[in-house]
């Protein structure tokens, strides 16, 4: 997931971000990340596979959220209790 992540942060829409801006980013994030083996192997989103193994990481470990902008996840609205936002639906969320 994290090099899904880097190479999404990669991407031309993107390139406002500096290389070393994502990297410590990254780097912050795997420190604090619950790693996890994906066990689970679902076939819930045929028109891209490769977002599958996201359902798979969410669920076991144990995510109240995921938090994307992949149109397939936020089609789902959630997935076995995990509810799926924007990066705007969980910024409103966490207002106070």
């Amino acid at each position: 997931m994290l090099t899904e992540l880097a190479d999404v942060l990669s991407r031309e829409k993107f390139l406002e971000i500096k290389r070393g801006q994502v990297n410590a980013f990254l780097s912050i994030l795997a420190s604090k990340a619950l790693v996890v083996r994906v066990e689970h192997h679902f076939k819930v989103i045929t028109e891209d596979p490769d977002d599958n193994i996201v359902l798979s990481t969410a669920l076991k470990g144990k995510a109240d959220y995921m938090v994307t902008g992949d149109k397939h996840l936020l089609s789902l609205k959630e997935f076995r209790g995990i509810k799926v936002l924007t990066v705007k639906g969980m910024l409103d969320l966490l207002k106070p």
